[in-house]
């Protein structure tokens, strides 16, 4: 066989190894082909697996987190998507530590991870399922089985975290149901005792200046970011990296903060026919983006040097809706003695200490406690909130969400 005809041909192993043929069911970036990177993040007992998803190239980590069981076997928390490369993976630590025992669902809302549990349980069918209470679906509410989620297998989280068959090594607490008008959001965060690690899926996060590496495996939507024009051509270097990650997590989560502004659509359909790239890759050519000089500066506000931090979005449109309840939640996952933290998405693992946990939700309070350093509470700038306050604003007046509540 000739050099090219193998090379071809280890290609397309690889890209069944990535393959994910249920992409239609959502259908966000990139799409059927999904690569995934395991991580140890505490030796022999925590790994995480990172897959990417986004909207036109606004790509931001997913994240599945797996731990070995003190008695043997393995826990699962917010399956990813099941490629035949996750779960060689995942069997890899199979044939180490056990089979997989437990699956949870730690959430009702978040479409992104519900979505993977079915297909992923249906790999190991012998490990229990266990989802969040008050799930549901838009725009019909169906039954668990037919959200493909093993009927038999399949049981809800109890409220008391002791009636649970691994509550020797976790306690979890749930938040929610919040109303939300068309549907609800909750979550549930673990706590694993014995390695001090908090799970969480979206409450908390952390972004890192550099992207990560699951983002950097392909660097396209990257360098697509770090362009000012349509007719850039951008090299890839570190710097352009970081730039094009760097407005990714803007666009990701303030949707516009007020160091971007959108261009006319006459104008941008102008300078497509300028753009050196108009391929379908490339949108044609379209790039409607404008990023003021002190774009930057808007990034580093939000990053506040690597702290945590609750997004923007559920800030302005979802945690608002319930602060008591919310605070409350905070209080009690604050009780438990962690000293990291994996998220579902962005930086993970987090070195974070309870207090710094719960000074996070502090913008919930009318007068919330003050504290210097990593996780210290200070507010995002109130401009680049802007966008989602009118979206809150619009849902609310057009009766689609309830009204936001006051702070506690």
């Amino acid at each position: 066989m000739a050099d090219d005809e193998r090379a071809d041909n280890i290609e397309q192993v690889h890209s069944r190894d990535f393959s994910w043929q249920l992409w239609p069911v959502l259908p966000l970036y990139p799409y059927g082909k999904r690569r995934t990177i395991r991580k140890e993040v505490v030796k022999d007992t925590i790994w995480t697996f990172d897959q990417l998803q986004g909207i036109f190239y606004v790509v931001v980590p997913i994240r599945m987190t797996v731990v070995k069981l003190d008695d043997g076997g393995l826990f699962v928390y917010a399956p990813v998507a099941p490629t035949p490369e996750c779960i060689r993976l995942v069997n890899e630590l199979v044939a180490k530590h056990g089979n997989v025992r437990y699956i949870i669902l730690p959430t009702i809302s978040g479409l992104e991870h519900k979505v993977f549990v079915g297909p992923f349980a249906r790999c190991f069918p012998n490990a229990q399922v266990f989802v969040a209470p008050n799930q549901w679906s838009f725009p019909l509410n169906l039954p668990l089985s037919w959200l493909g989620l093993p009927p038999k297998r399949t049981q809800v989280l109890p409220q008391d975290s002791t009636k649970t068959p691994f509550a020797d090594q976790f306690d979890y607490a749930m938040l929610g149901p919040i109303d939300l008008g068309p549907g609800k959001f909750a979550e549930v965060a673990f706590f694993h005792k014995r390695s001090h690690t908090l799970l969480v899926t979206d409450s908390v996060i952390s972004i890192p200046e550099d992207p990560p590496a699951i983002v950097q495996l392909d660097p396209y939507p990257l360098l697509f970011h770090a362009k000012d024009k349509a007719a850039d051509i951008v090299a890839d270097i570190p710097a352009n990296r970081r730039k094009g990650w760097q407005r990714i997590s803007l666009f990701a989560l303030y949707f516009q903060p007020s160091t971007l502004e959108i261009s006319e659509w006459g104008q941008v359909f102008r300078d497509a026919l300028k753009a050196p790239e108009r391929s379908n890759r490339a949108y044609f050519g379209l790039f409607p983006f404008k990023w003021r000089e002190n774009w930057q500066q808007s990034f580093y506000a939000l990053q506040g040097g690597g702290r945590l931090f609750v997004a923007p979005i559920l800030q302005t449109l979802i945690l608002n809706r319930a602060p008591r309840e919310t605070i409350d939640w905070a209080d009690q996952v604050a009780s438990w003695d962690f000293q990291w933290i994996v998220p579902c998405h962005f930086d993970s693992p987090i070195k974070a200490a309870p207090h710094q946990f719960r000074q996070a939700f502090s913008f919930l309070e009318k007068q919330p406690a003050v504290s210097a350093g990593f996780g210290g509470s200070y507010p995002l700038p109130e401009e680049d909130f802007e966008v989602l306050r009118v979206i809150d604003t619009n849902l609310y007046k057009l009766n689609i969400v309830p009204s936001v509540k006051e702070k506690v």
